[in-house]
């Protein structure tokens, strides 16, 4: 078994797409009408065609019960590309108690997308500041041989 895409619902795919493109960077790398795949994998489908799909009338939009997470390597660029932008937000930019900076906003639909720093730039932000990577690993809370394996 092998997980291939997520995929979301939207109502306008034009619009969607537009989202996508400006504000995560994300292009079309698959266009089958109806449903498009973008790079990194997020498939979007039209919300009539969905309806025929699954055999229902009722599609709710805006359920607080998940969301798409994306990392940026640059956290600082990301937030001040993201402020010239008319987006709504789920919260603004905070700093999460592992020491992960990350925002939420919704994107035309009113699906919650979450974008963090990336874990390596936390690292990276922390050893910069003069903590040991023991440090890094206590305030980040996972064991330092993940630290060490995993971005080192």
């Amino acid at each position: 078994m092998k997980l291939k895409n997520p995929l979301i619902v939207v109502k306008d795919i034009d619009s969607s797409i537009k989202f996508y493109k400006t504000v995560l960077g994300l292009k079309v790398i698959m266009d089958f009408g109806a449903n498009k795949v973008l790079s990194g994998g997020l498939a979007l489908q039209t919300l009539d065609t969905w309806k025929d799909f699954i055999e229902k009338e009722e599609i709710s939009f805006g359920g607080a019960d998940s969301e798409l997470y994306f990392e940026t390597e640059d956290f600082d660029l990301f937030a001040e590309k993201l402020s010239g932008l008319n987006v709504n937000y789920v919260h603004p930019v905070k700093e999460h108690s592992w020491g992960q900076r990350g925002v939420r906003i919704f994107d035309p639909d009113g699906h919650i997308i979450e974008i963090g720093e990336s874990m390596r730039q936390v690292l990276r932000r922390f050893l910069s500041t003069g903590m040991t990577i023991e440090e890094a690993a206590k305030r980040m809370d996972v064991p330092i041989k993940y630290v060490k394996a995993k971005y080192l």
